[in-house]
């Protein structure tokens, strides 16, 4: 068991909720931990179910907490309260950590100047699932979900911005964490956020403007990312990005601007999405259609210029589908017939 006596020089955040073989492979990479240099805590969204019998039998020394549900954010929020480390590492609870990560961490903030703490990011490449498909080399090669195609560390101290602040994988400075709760009384993470999507830019926005810190790229702090995305759940995924970029820019506008480069809640943006869904509601319909025949053969088929021509050439429908949830949670009912995801 971690000896409580003791201040450990980083404290690992994991949410998570009814996805116990995903946390059990987090943990049980994480190992036993020197309690010097961590804690592990895993907050759960909601009641226990399961997660304590099974961090007892794998007996790492985690820590459980458990709590009424409201997301993500909220979990996070009920450990940071309870964390002892300096430094708070947050991890998704599908990633496995790589060797010596959190030692990674703690190296990536030793001696830096307290006046510009850093969010200093890891790596997080996807696992390969088989089949793989090219759906697949699409998620991991490209940035439809995450931009870390387009990362490199040439450059140490390049500060990434905010919109790269992935909670996958992800260590700031716990006195940081805590003193960027603004003062509307949400939480550090904004629980008036519920979903995982925009919570975790939302705070890293804050921590940005507060303390000027930067989000600094470090690869060798890595993980590998166990999340295989199916195409349709991908579209619907966009849907509720969409849904959730309404609910942002009224949670703090200053970050949706930022995010979006304009204010999404204006009637002339609800009047073009309305206009955009329907003038190319046909035209989706039947790429989509194709778009999700292609993207099942097999990853091997794909030379690399198919896949970026296949990212270019999804680009619509994934913003038809962004644009159809936004109108969602503005109350607007769409007309005629929708080329659901689903």
């Amino acid at each position: 068991m971690t000896d409580s006596t003791q201040t450990p020089r980083c404290s690992v955040v994991i949410p998570t909720r009814d996805r116990l073989e995903s946390l059990e492979r987090c943990l049980r990479s994480l190992g036993t931990l020197d309690p010097a240099l961590a804690e592990v805590l895993v907050s759960v969204d909601g009641p226990d179910g399961g997660e304590g019998e099974m961090v007892a039998r794998i007996g790492t020394g985690a820590r459980v907490l458990t709590g009424p549900g409201g997301g993500p954010g909220r979990a996070r929020n009920r450990a940071i309260a309870e964390a002892r480390g300096e430094l708070l590492l947050l991890l998704n609870d599908d990633v496995e950590a790589g060797p010596g990560l959190v030692e990674s961490h703690v190296r990536a903030h030793a001696g830096r100047n307290s006046d510009a703490p850093a969010m200093v990011l890891g790596s997080a490449p996807w696992a390969v699932c088989e089949p793989d498909r090219v759906f697949d080399r699409m998620i991991r090669e490209t940035s439809m979900v995450f931009f870390y195609n387009t990362m490199d560390d040439t450059d140490p101290e390049r500060d990434w911005g905010f919109r790269h602040a992935w909670t996958l994988n992800l260590s700031v400075p716990t006195r940081v964490a805590r003193e960027s709760e603004g003062e509307s009384g949400r939480g550090v993470f904004d629980e008036s956020l519920p979903d995982a999507a925009f919570e975790d830019l939302e705070w890293a926005w804050r921590v940005a403007h507060r303390f000027g810190s930067p989000v600094l790229y470090r690869p060798e702090a890595s993980v590998t990312h166990h999340h295989r995305y199916e195409p349709k759940r991908y579209f619907e995924r966009e849907r509720l990005l969409g849904r959730d970029a309404w609910a942002l820019a009224g949670a703090n506008p200053g970050c949706a601007r930022d995010v979006f480069g304009r204010d999404v809640r204006t009637r002339e943006e609800v009047d073009y999405s309305e206009a955009f869904v329907e003038r190319e509601r046909a035209t989706v319909e039947r790429l989509q259609e194709a778009f999700l025949r292609l993207v099942e053969r097999p990853g091997s088929s794909a030379t690399r210029e198919h896949i970026e021509s296949l990212y270019g050439q999804h680009m619509l429908i994934k913003r038809w589908h962004w644009r159809c949830g936004l109108l969602e949670a503005a109350g607007k009912r769409q007309r005629g017939r929708t080329p659901h995801a689903a």
